[in-house]
């Protein structure tokens, strides 16, 4: 079964891209589509059979990869509760997001590429969450990379397609490059990278040293560190964050792939397959706490003025994320993978919803040139406000048991350590903040009335009105009206995978609670998630101050409050708070400069280098001394000789005579010696 799970979508992504162009676009999708249906329903049997039931795993063999010294390597397919939970989360979305795509490319040319794109993604997240050891999780970790490459630049003819698509490969390198050294130590440390013989190893490394950087540093801290590294770059986080806004060029149902459970929760997968690296390295997890939480900020904060509706549930992911971190920096491994399996649901709902109201808008994704939809597209608006409610943590929904849980975690570690406690007050306020840039979404897109392009400080750099994946020869769907016929529901491939997701985004946290952090942990999570045995935070987190558990509450409803005053009871208020903090508006709206900052720090000089090297180095003196140099001193050789060749005979005797004149002197002068 777990064969056909992984290998199925290769299969998928082989016909329609090997044999799209002849089999034609409606076939490519019914391959690709019903394939991930399949590996969907299969993965929740896996589910049910090694999560919810007595199979404690297991990790067929499929044959030996490489060898090289005492470096073995064995293609295995790792199956327990951990990647149990993943293929859940990757098929159930995937499949849906093939679906939804069936109606929202409807019109594209190039279906059979995407679709084929599309499954290949799925395949590599799917080699990755079965890894059984670290070499074949970065093979997984870097196919993830190239297939987000690709999507993200599907329309390879925009120049702004193509950008984001590099800055999402080359940000993702500097992480990977990280990663890769991780693997590197820990092999160095345990002379093995199979995942149950490095754990195996940890415990008797505790307190060793090693040399790096003329330090003497904890092996295990740094080895931690390093792999966390790349968990920063693909998932996103504080520093390696700026390529998700801008991968927002790709389709939407691509942001709703790789931007909702997917690609951005690999980090958060591998630091719970990790735990038993992170769990003996303290330093490295308030690392991760502290990264967590200032992501949750930061992001929550530019999410509040971004006027893209595709860039806000963007932004919101990143902030999520950080969540996920702060809970696995506490040492509450599984909240994180719960909020990463909740997380999936309402966030996929949202951006499938988003794209949603895009086809509706004909291609416009700009917010202040929307209002007043719910009465045109009453089942998007619904599924949008089930996603909204979920995301902001409304009682008994997904997000309120996973993001609250990730919260009281927190501050019950907070009592211990400073660094948990600055997640705890992270979190909450980016729980407010959550709150109000999720309904300001839906209030700017459903409700009041269609207003024109507003811009409430004019300057260089605010945001120009946007269409939807910025329409082109080759738009999202095809269409080329551009918001000549009035809003329109869309077609029921498209409302179905939401009204799927909607039962995720209101029910999964309910109905697994219990098994991923309640009174069933033991016998779900059957030790594939690794906790200390001082790592109490489980129960901890009950014992905390009644306050404490409301806060995240009473912050999602404060957000709300301020929200709805802001854009429903009292409009134009938000321009008027623009007006009055000028400079705090364009600091958000810019993402805290980190694009310019980047761009000075590090795109400029690598320039500047490439090209002093490409001029001054390539082509001045290599070439100019080598190939280039002698080819042209043989040329004015050459046009020497030329001007020789006169065609006189007196001057062709004047020049033999002169030779003549030259041997005797030669000879003669050497008679004299």
């Amino acid at each position: 079964m777990i064969y056909a799970i992984v290998f199925l979508p290769l299969v998928g992504f082989l016909i329609a891209g090997a044999f799209g162009p002849w089999i034609g676009a409606r076939a490519s999708e019914f391959v690709t589509t019903s394939l991930l249906m399949i590996c969907a329903v299969l993965s929740w049997i896996v589910f049910f059979n090694v999560a919810l039931g007595h199979d404690h795993g297991y990790a067929p063999i499929i044959g030996n990869w490489m060898t090289v010294g005492a470096l073995k390597i064995n293609w295995a397919l790792r199956v327990d509760t951990l990647t149990a939970v993943m293929l859940v989360v990757v098929n159930t979305v995937s499949s849906l997001v093939h679906l939804y795509s069936i109606g929202y490319m409807h019109e594209d040319p190039d279906r059979p590429r995407f679709f084929a794109y599309l499954s290949l993604f799925t395949f590599a997240m799917l080699m990755l969450v079965t890894a059984d050891n670290l070499v074949q999780m970065f093979f997984g970790w870097e196919g993830v990379g190239l297939a987000s490459y690709l999507l993200i630049g599907f329309w390879y003819q925009k120049p702004s397609a193509n950008a984001a698509a590099i800055k999402a490969f080359v940000v993702n390198r500097v992480g990977d490059f990280g990663f890769a050294l991780g693997i590197f130590l820990v092999f160095q440390l345990t002379k093995s990278l199979t995942f149950d013989e490095v754990f195996a190893a940890v415990p008797g490394l505790e307190g060793e040293k090693i040399l790096a950087f003329g330090l003497n540093v904890d092996a295990l801290t740094l080895a931690a560190f390093l792999l966390f590294i790349g968990a920063m770059g693909k998932s996103a986080q504080f520093f390696l964050h700026t390529w998700l806004p801008d991968a927002m060029e790709g389709p939407t149902p691509v942001s709703a792939l790789i931007h909702a459970a997917t690609m951005v929760t690999a980090g958060v997968f591998m630091v719970a397959r990790l735990s038993p690296i992170f769990e003996y390295a303290p330093a490295a997890l308030a690392f991760v706490t502290i990264i967590g939480a200032v992501t949750a900020f930061f992001a929550a904060t530019v999410g509040l003025v971004q006027n893209d509706i595709k860039r806000v549930i963007a932004y919101s992911t990143c902030s999520q994320l950080g969540y996920m971190f702060v809970a696995e920096g506490v040492g509450a491994y599984s909240l994180g993978i719960f909020h990463l399996f909740t997380h999936a649901f309402f966030k996929a709902l949202l951006f499938l919803g988003a794209g949603s109201v895009i086809h509706a808008m004909h291609h416009e994704q700009d917010m202040r040139n929307m209002g007043g939809l719910r009465k045109d597209i009453p089942f998007t608006f619904a599924m949008m406000t089930i996603g909204t409610l979920a995301l902001t943590g409304f009682p008994y929904t997904a997000g309120y048991f996973s993001k609250d849980g990730i919260i009281e975690a927190a501050f019950a570690a907070g009592e211990h350590h400073t660094t948990a406690m600055i997640g705890f007050i992270s979190t909450v306020v980016a729980a407010g903040l959550t709150s109000y840039y999720s309904w300001r979404l839906v209030f700017m897109t459903f409700f009041g009335h269609r207003h024109a392009h507003e811009v409430a400080v004019n300057h260089s750099h605010d945001e120009p009105a946007t269409k939807d994946d910025h329409a082109h020869s080759h738009d999202d769907h095809g269409h080329d009206d551009h918001g000549h016929h009035a809003p329109h529901e869309s077609p029921l491939t498209m409302l179905i995978p939401l009204a799927v997701l909607a039962v995720g985004a209101l029910g999964a946290g309910y109905v697994f609670e219990p098994d991923f952090a309640g009174h069933a942990y033991a016998e779900f999570w059957k030790g594939a998630i690794f906790t200390g045995e001082h790592n109490e935070i489980l129960h901890e987190m009950h014992a905390i101050p009644a306050w404490a558990g409301y806060a995240p509450t009473a912050m999602m409803v404060l957000g709300f409050l301020v929200s709805l005053y802001v854009y429903v009871l009292k409009p134009g208020t938000a321009q008027a708070l623009a007006r009055a903090f000028p400079r705090l508006y364009r600091f958000l709206l810019n993402k805290w400069y980190f694009d310019e900052l980047y761009d000075f720090l590090f795109v400029r000089p690598a320039f500047a280098i490439g090209r002093l090297f490409w001029k001054g180095v390539d082509g001045a003196i290599i070439d100019g001394l080598g190939p280039d140099g002698v080819a042209a001193r043989v040329a004015d050789g050459a046009r020497f000789a030329v001007r020789l060749e006169t065609g006189y005979v007196y001057h062709y005797a004047f020049a033999m005579l002169i030779g003549v004149a030259a041997v005797a002197t030669y000879f003669i002068a050497g008679g004299l010696r």
